[in-house]
């Protein structure tokens, strides 16, 4: 979220959210059902149906309690020495806290992005006339529909807030609704109930006058095509914190993109590749495992080109248990063909193509079918912990992994390389390691820099670092998919899928640490949280082509971890 936008919502929740106090006590008097509060479909009723995106983040204190289960003992004071921080800053200079005079009555809380006002250029004035930054012009397409769950405790509230000094309000009609605008600190902030169960606010009058016509009956973000159905399916993860929607993704990218006035604007091939997602919905919760993340892209299945394959998973176990990190998938070759088929289309694309073929073409190397046609199978990728040989001062090296059908072009494919190693002045030899014949790049008195060979009959691998290839080729420990924290971090992710990203964050925290220690160490805040990570894995499904689903799992060490 841009800074600006932050620097509004921060104090806006908090404060200027609820500051009318004459609101407040409107709302309890006036009476009345509560309203749907609860759900983000009854918050996107209240929201004009122009609005490009929209967030809904729920109060719910069990959700976020579930947090609490999480942590080392070191990560959960910082935590809570940061909420003490919030609550102190959130509506500093005042006796109110969000803890005990805000939170106990507010219900979940939507942001909406909303397109900029128009403005006419003999209406612009020049940041010194207003006084302000340029940035704080863009703060007017904000608005946020709180929900009111306790009218008592608003009232309270009310009550507590017309007492503080610096606060001015001044109340105005629109459309039979009283708009409140509370001024502090000379920064207006405009708010509206609507229907008895919601708080309306923006920094702007225009983006709460819009609220209050589509209350009054015009077209609503709930009733926009495509919002709907998102917003009542949601994403299911348990314990939701917050769910994001985007009824229309490419019409979004351009209007946002439009807002930065010194950016280069999308060209149009751009423009027809974000066609291609229709709509988006994500949501991020908290389950025994962490934190759980999935989003829904619905796709235009007439423009998505990309063919879905989903994987086994079987390659992950030619991989060791050091291995810190690891991507692994399918059909390379099948992709870079889709890849190189839309280039045709896109002339800067085609343009960069190019340029990775012509120094390739020099050496006798076709990149389509020598590089890239026999990777039509599995394949992986993983950085592995060694501190031997060549790899001594980095304390890692690298692993590609690759199944194929046509192991006579890849054998060619080699050879060639091998050529061209010779020509650098490399000594390549050849070495058995675990049965297996190994080509080896080797640097004078210092060992292997690449390697590479068959593990079977169909996969072949190339290493960087000489000591990766002795643990690929004659793997004698227990192999990474079938280690505990493999399994923790991915065992819970949707299968079958299209491959995974996985990250050891034990493994990655001491190869850091290593780095750190050379230069700036890690402060001891950054350390603690990384220390409550047990990894993080990601991974994608498409049952169809109108739909990709992602899903991602920030794996989290128990609170009772030391």
């Amino acid at each position: 979220m841009p800074e600006s936008k932050s620097k509004f919502l921060i104090p806006a929740v908090g404060a200027a959210l609820v500051v009318a106090g004459s609101v407040a006590a409107y709302i309890y008097f006036k009476g009345g059902p509560a309203g749907d509060i609860s759900s983000a479909l009854g918050s996107a009723k209240l929201v004009p149906s122009t609005a490009l995106i929209a967030t809904y983040i729920t109060t719910d204190s069990q959700a976020w309690a579930k947090l609490q289960q999480f942590g080392t003992p070191q990560a959960q004071q910082l935590v809570a020495k940061g909420l003490q921080d919030f609550d102190k800053n959130l509506l500093k200079d005042s006796e109110i806290s969000y803890e005990k005079d805000v939170k106990p009555w507010i219900g979940g809380v939507m942001i909406a992005v909303l397109p900029a006002n128009p403005t006419q250029p003999a209406q612009l004035k020049t940041p010194a006339e207003l006084n302000v930054p340029i940035k704080a012009q863009q703060e007017s397409n904000i608005l946020l529909v709180v929900g009111i769950k306790d009218k008592l405790g608003a009232l309270n509230f009310g009550n507590k807030l017309k007492g503080q000094k610096g606060v001015k309000i001044q109340e105005s009609d629109y459309k039979g609704q009283k708009i409140v605008e509370t001024t502090s600190k000379g920064k207006p902030t405009y708010t509206v109930v609507l229907d008895n169960s919601h708080l309306v606010l923006a920094p702007s009058k225009q983006a709460v006058e819009k609220a209050i016509d589509t209350f009054k009956g015009e077209a609503s973000f709930a009733s926009k095509e495509g919002a709907s159905s998102i917003l009542s399916k949601g994403v299911d993860v348990k314990n939701t914190l917050a769910q994001i929607y985007i009824p229309d993704y490419g019409n979004v990218v351009k209007q946002l993109a439009a807002l930065n006035p010194q950016g280069t604007p999308l060209p149009p091939q751009t423009l027809t590749q974000l066609k291609q997602v229709k709509s988006m919905v994500a949501g991020i919760g908290v389950d025994d495992a962490g934190l759980r993340l999935k989003a829904i892209a619905n796709l235009d299945p007439q423009l998505n080109k990309f063919q879905y394959q989903t994987t086994p998973a079987k390659i992950v176990g030619q991989f060791p248990t050091d291995t810190i990190a690891l991507i692994s998938g399918q059909g390379i070759s099948r992709t870079w063909q889709t890849l190189t088929e839309q280039s045709k289309d896109y002339p800067e694309f085609k343009q960069s193509i190019e340029q990775l073929r012509a120094p390739l073409k020099s050496v006798n190397i076709d990149l389509d079918k020598d590089i890239f046609g026999w990777m039509n199978g599995e394949f992986a990728f993983g950085a592995v912990q060694s501190n031997q040989g060549v790899l001594a001062n980095f304390g890692f090296g690298g692993a590609l992994v690759f199944d194929t059908s046509d192991r006579k072009t890849a054998e060619a494919t080699f050879t060639k390389l091998d050529d061209i190693a010779k020509k650098q002045s490399l000594s390549i030899a050849q070495r058995t390691i675990g049965g297996k014949n190994i080509t080896e790049w080797q640097i004078p008195q210092q060992g292997a820099l690449l390697a590479h060979g068959w593990l079977d009959q169909d996969t072949v691998f190339l290493a960087l670092g000489g000591p990766v290839a002795d643990v690929l080729a004659d793997r004698k420990g227990q192999s990474l998919d079938n280690s505990d924290n493999f399994k923790t971090v991915t065992g819970s992710l949707q299968q079958p899928n299209g491959g995974y990203f996985y990250l050891d964050m034990e493994k990655a925290v001491t190869l850091i640490n290593r780095f750190a220690a050379q230069g700036q160490p890690i402060e001891p805040q950054t350390s603690a949280i990384l220390g409550s990570i047990r990894g993080f894995g990601v991974t994608a499904v498409s049952p169809d082509k109108s739909t990709t689903q992602v899903e991602m799992l920030l794996a989290l060490k128990p609170s009772t971890a030391k």
